[in-house]
Order: C-alpha cells, then structure tokens, then sequence
C-alpha cells in the first residue's frame, strides 16, 4: 500500500499500524524510547504494565507521567511539532486570561466599593488595546503588566473599571463574551432553564427569553466554544483525582452507606458510566499535552467522537460544584479530541491509538485474528463499540443494521480495496451538514440526533471500524427477516450479539392517533434526516404545518420542537420553488383539502 506519511521510526512503518502482528513492535519501540528518557519510570511502567498494584492517585500520577512521554513519541513519529507547538502556543498565550480571571477578577468583583464607579464608556478608553491582539486579552495583559509593576495606580482603575464592566448595561454588552467576566453562577435545580413570563397572559404560562439568533435550515447549529472557552473550564476544574475525589469519573458517593447521592431532582450522581479519566486529562491538556489527554481519555473511550458536547453530562452532574455551575467537561473532552484531530495527520494520530494505547495495560494493542466470529445486529452507538472491542480482542465481527447503509466515499479506498489511504487533513472528511448524505451508519446517532450535534463524527468512527480487515458491515439486513437466527451457524458465525437500541416509537393511548397531521416524535425525526427531506433537492413526502404541539417534554421531543419549526421554513421553500416551476402545469390534480394547504405554503 503506497503512503505519503512515512513514519520516523526504524523498522515500523505506517502500513503496520493496520497489521495486529506488528502492532507488538511498535509498543516495545515506545519501551525503548521510554527507556532513554527517563530510566526510573520506565521501571515503574514495567511493573505497572506486567500487573503491578497501583491504585488512585499512585496510578492517576504514573499514568499522566506516561502519557507525556507517549506524547512526545508519537509527535516524533509522525512529525507534528509544529501543529504541537502552534496549539501550545495558542493556550500559553491565553494564559494571562485565564490568570487575569483566577488572581484579579475572582478577588476584586466581590469587594464592595466606597465609591461608585464611573460610566463604562468613560473608563474603558482608560485602558489601551494591543493592535495584535483582541480586547480581553489586552484588559488581560494590562493587569499582568500592572501587577507586575506594582502599579496600585493602574490597579486601581482596572478595578474601577471592572465593576462598571459587570454592573452596567453598557459593559456588560461590551464584554457578553469574555470567559475572564462569566463567573459561575449558584445553581438553582428547579429553575435550570430561565424564562419569562408571556405578556397579558392571565393563565400563568411562560416562555423562553427572546433569542438573539434564530435558526436557518439544517447546518450545524453548535459549532463549539472555541480554545479560549474551553481553557477556562479546564482551568475550573479543581483536578480531584489527587486525593480520589474525582467524582466525576466514578460518582457522587453517599455520605452513610453504598451507593451515590442524588441531587435535589433525584437524579443519581453516579458519574461517568465509562469510568474516563477525566481529572487526569484535565492536567495534561492544562499542561499543554493534548495529544496525551487524548491518550488518556482512549484508554477508557476509545470512540469518543460519540461522546462529549451535545451527547452526555453524567459526569458534569457528578462534578464537585454541586451548587454552581459545574466545569463543562463534555465541552473539555471534545475539544482535546478536535485539537488533535485539527493537527496534520491528527485522524491517523487518533487512529493509532485506537488500535494501540500504551496506558490500557488490559489492552495494550489489538490482537491478531482468532478464527471466531460475531455477528452484531445494530450500527448503532451500541453496535460499534462492541464492534471495536471486540476486534481488540481478536474476533471478526459483522454489523447488519435493517437501514440503508451507504458506501464510504471512493477515495478514502487505496488499491487493496480498504479505506486505508492516509487521512491528512480531517477536513477531507468532513461534509456541511446540510449538504451531508445520511449514510444509515450510527443508528440513532443518525437518525435521531439533530444538527446540534457534528455527525461528521460517525465518518470518523465508521472509518476506524472498516480499516481492520476483521470487520464488514452490512445494510438492508434485519435479524428475523431477512435472515434467521437458526441461519447464523450455517453462515460462519459463532456468537451473535443484539445492538438493536430501543425499538419502536412510544405511542400515545389517546383516540385517533394516527390521524392526519399526527405523528410519532421518533418517527418524525427518523423520517426527517433518513429521508433527507430536508434538502433543498430532495423529494421525500414528510409535510409538517404550523402550529404544531408536541406533547413530551424530553429530548426526543425539544428535538421535534426545533426540527418542526425549522423544517416548516424549509419545506415552504421547497413548495415555493416547485410551484414557480411547474406549479401552473399540475393545479388541476390537487384536491380542496391539497389546494388548502398548498395555499396556506403559498401565502
């Protein structure tokens, strides 16, 4: 397999990566490099290793010592310092925000004044801008020289300064999107989304507050906070895992006897349910180690595209801020992974430890083929988890989902017919959701998750799954249907395992459900982005009209709220171009009741 990405390691090429036999090679290489680096840990990853007892903040401080090493390893390996150091670079200058916030803004905004501070508008030409740099991290820098000066003077302004920036209309506008003013507010559980009251409304009824951006079609609507936002919350989190306080990752325990506390909506506080290192990852990104927070994250979720912001918070309800804000670790976890992913070559960086990963001393690196093989029923997050473990492990496994599911596209395919050509830039990878085929892999991480959430990342996931020559999967096929499980033997499995999720719609018992303009939520989503009927060309049959009531009030159907309400604009687009085509041609087929609604599009 011809390759652009030469690696710089003697006798491990990149193409070994995909080989289990060889994988063994490349984890002695990290042996030897550890070796010469640093003789005393590399004993004590030996002993580690080889199932040596090492527990709590022993093991959390081993590991974190590792994961820099394999850090550095790889970036040799591959030759990424520059993408390294670039995002280094990025969060050591950030560094005198977060320090600003932490030393000066934390301190001075609770210290009641004698003197009440002048106008915004007159204090901040006070304090002068950088021309290279934006307006918080020159108020930032100010301080930081300030303070360093010994400068009470200007000190003094800055504090002046700051409570007319936080107590004022004006100020609070100019500054609506600094991290180093948004401090963590009390959290009151049954008031977790703010609203207010709908005008002249004597029934009591209430309503979100009046959003400043509405949604326009079906592109991504949560393009992430950016380095700055998520160094913030990396630098609020106290790192509990030293003293085995980290309650995120392994729960709130309860103060008299077993089992985890709830919080006041009776929510158990059980923690991540994947055990991640979160604490861990969390010094190592603070630290500038990026690719070795990913290392630790994998060791515990090795396919964390499906996990993170806009998919789980167990591990934020679990958080050691129970009365404020808690740190957004989701947002953390997925930006670690979009750092890296973002460097050159950062997909096969991920890849790589997907198939080997010095600090699971469980499951150090994949094994070759055993000869036994799993017939999974379901792609969906369920289906291709078990998938990449059970790979781990050696055996071969097909997934069979009843969905369509599409090909990958043809040039991510070398000349052996597997999708192994090296993935440069992840951007190559990526398709504007709007305009993204609904390939039927992901189960409901495709069909029923909207576009507040990347699916681009089910490609990547997909991608890491049908490189290994023990994998296939397969669409169309439903278990019961098109074969049967007497079948299985005859066709060369040896287990099967069911991934199928959960199952059919929740159906109301209330008369004429199935009526016309009644609809199942989880239908309607699942009709809505399997059929792609949101497309500008598409021709999928799903009508919608306004208003509609959802009746729910989960996810599921906060999903069908928004999707419904921006569908509608859509699908009027739709009819509107459609009629201006060929609208006059085909009047006389309507019916009254298809001339009333195709009227009210119109209007």
């Amino acid at each position: 397999m011809a390759s652009t990405l030469q690696l710089n390691l003697d006798g491990f090429e990149y193409e070994d990566v995909y080989r289990a036999s060889q994988l063994p090679l490349l984890d002695a290489r990290f042996d030897a490099w550890l070796a010469g680096r640093d003789g005393a840990l590399r004993a004590r990853y030996r002993d580690y290793r080889n199932g040596g007892a090492s527990v709590g903040p022993e093991e959390s401080s081993l590991l974190i010592a590792v994961a820099c090493e394999l850090e550095d390893f790889l970036v040799a390996a591959f030759g990424v310092g520059e993408s390294r150091d670039g995002l280094r670079a990025a969060q050591e200058r950030d560094a005198v925000v977060h320090a600003f916030k932490r030393e000066f803004v934390k301190r001075r905004i609770r210290k009641q004044r004698t003197q009440p501070a002048r106008d915004f508008a007159e204090l901040d030409p006070l304090i002068p801008s950088r021309p290279d740099a934006d307006r918080e991290w020159s108020v930032a820098r100010f301080w930081a020289d300030a303070a360093q000066a010994g400068n009470d003077a200007q000190l003094a302004l800055l504090e002046e300064w700051l409570h007319a920036a936080c107590h004022s209309d004006a100020g609070r506008a100019a500054t609506s999107d600094w991290v180093s003013l948004a401090l963590p507010q009390t959290t009151d559980y049954f008031k977790l989304v703010p609203v207010v009251a709908v005008p002249g409304e004597d029934a009591g009824r209430v309503e979100g507050a009046a959003a400043p951006r509405r949604r326009d079609g079906f592109d991504l609507t949560d393009t992430r906070p950016g380095l700055r936002h998520a160094m913030d919350q990396v630098d609020y989190c106290v790192y509990c895992h030293d003293h085995s306080g980290d309650f995120c990752s392994s729960g709130f325990p309860a103060k008299e006897g077993e089992g985890f506390r709830s919080n006041p909506l009776e929510v158990p506080l059980s923690g991540c349910p994947l055990e991640e290192r979160i604490s861990e990852a969390h010094v190592l990104k603070r630290d500038g180690y990026t690719l070795g927070a990913l290392a630790m994250i994998m060791l515990d979720n090795p396919l964390l595209p499906a996990t993170g912001h806009r998919i789980c918070n167990d591990c934020m309800k679990s958080c050691i801020y129970q009365k404020q804000d808690p740190v957004n670790i989701p947002e953390i976890e997925t930006r670690i992974l979009t750092d890296v992913l973002g460097w050159r070559w950062g997909f096969e960086l991920y890849f790589t430890l997907t198939q080997w990963n010095p600090l699971n001393r469980a499951r150090p690196y994949r094994l070759p083929y055993n000869g036994r093989n799993t017939l999974c029923v379901g792609a969906g997050p369920a289906g291709f988890n078990l998938a990449h473990h059970l790979l781990q492990e050696g055996f071969g496994v097909v997934i069979v989902d009843g969905l369509k599911i599409e090909p990958l596209p043809p040039e991510l395919f070398d000349a052996s017919g597997r999708p192994t050509k090296p993935v440069e830039d992840v951007k190559d990878l990526y398709q504007p959701l709007d305009a993204r085929t609904n390939s039927g892999f992901g189960g409901v991480a495709e069909y029923g998750i909207t576009v507040r959430w990347d699916k681009n990342f089910l490609t990547l996931i997909r991608l890491v799954l049908e490189r290994q020559p023990a994998f296939r999967v397969y669409g169309g096929i439903r278990l019961g249907g098109t074969i049967m499980l007497e079948d299985v033997p005859a066709l060369g499995f040896d287990h099967v395992t069911l991934a199928t999720g959960a199952g059919r719609p929740t159906v109301l018992p209330v008369r004429n459900n199935m009526a016309r303009g009644m609809r199942q939520a989880s239908d309607f989503l699942m009709a809505l982005q399997l059929t792609g009927a949101a497309k500008r060309d598409s021709l999928a049959n799903l009508q919608v009209r306004l208003p509609a009531v959802v009746i729910g009030g989960g996810l599921t159907s906060i999903d069908t709220a928004t999707e419904v309400q921006a569908y509608y604009i859509r699908q009027v687009e739709k009819v509107l171009a459609r009629w201006e085509a060929v609208g006059e041609t085909r009047a006389g087929l309507f019916d009254a009741y298809e001339q009333g609604v195709l009227d009210e599009f119109l209007a």
